[in-house]
Formats: structure tokens, sequence, C-alpha cells
């Protein structure tokens, strides 16, 4: 067990540090993760990352890091995240015709609300993501630059077994 730990902790070192080591400038990296939080908003599962790598582009940002950026959404992250972003929408456009109350919205007519459910979670998508993509870039920019200004630490490969 102790040695699965070891090896594990190793592993995420190396990644943590291959990361931190991607191309381009602090601003570079910065705008494509943000780009990859802020596309990791939506619910277009499957679609996130190309989409995420093509805002990247349009928006001169690292394409690794805007697809690593689309993590803020994962199984774990699914449910908590859409509701909150629902709630979002809904919050803003009141509540639906064919829904009264939240509580209302099951599996079972969720098909029935369309494009009132659509319209409010797309909304509350665009703004969380939005809010995510600018805190999570003038982060990441602070850290990367900071970063930048020490002198790169050389990755040590050893011959031995962690």
């Amino acid at each position: 067990m102790r040695r699965l730990l070891r090896v594990s902790r190793h592993r995420l070192r190396r990644s943590l540090q291959w990361l931190w080591a991607q191309e381009g400038t602090p601003g570079q990296r910065a705008r494509g993760l943000a780009a990859g939080v802020f596309c990791g908003c939506f619910p277009f599962f499957g679609l996130q990352i190309v989409v995420s790598v093509g805002v990247a582009s349009l928006l001169k940002g690292n394409h690794l890091l805007a697809a690593a950026g689309t993590l803020v959404s994962n199984p774990l992250t699914y449910i908590p995240l859409y509701w909150f972003n629902y709630l979002v929408g809904d919050q803003l456009l009141g509540p639906s015709a064919g829904a009264d109350t939240l509580s209302s919205i099951n599996r079972s007519n969720l098909w029935l609300q369309g494009w009132g459910f659509t319209q409010r979670i797309l909304l509350g998508s665009s703004l969380v993501g939005l809010i995510f993509a600018v805190v999570s870039g003038l982060v990441a920019y602070k850290l990367f630059q900071r970063r930048s200004a020490q002198p790169p630490r050389p990755i040590t490969v050893s011959n031995q077994a962690p």
C-alpha cells in the first residue's frame, strides 16, 4: 500500500511539473486554462475538449491546458455544477411557464420542458463559466508569472523504481 501511494505521489509530482513546463507565456497558458474552464461549465458531453481547444485557438491560449481545464466538470461534479447553472439561469429568466418550481422538473417531464430548460441551463452555464474562467485565468496568470520569474528546476529521472 505504501508503495502504491509513493508511486502515485511520484506520478502526480511529475505530471504537475510537466503541466508547469508547458509552452507559452504566462498569459497564453492562463488563457488556455480559462478557455477550458469556461467550456467545462457547459453540458456538452464529449464536445467540451474540442470546443475548448477551438476557444483557446481564438484566444491564442495553450491547447493542452484548455483541454485540462474542462476537467472542472467530471462525473463527481456534473450534478452539482449543472444544477447550480440551472438555478442561476432560472433566477435570471424567472420560472418557466411549464414548471411551477424547480422541484417539478424530473426526468419524465424534462423533455416536455424543452426550450425553457435549455435556455436556463445555457444562460446559467454561460454566466457561471465566464465568472469561473475569469477567476481561474487571473489566478493561473499570477501563478504562472511567479513561476516563470523563478529559475527552472530540472526534471530528474531516476533509474530506481519509486
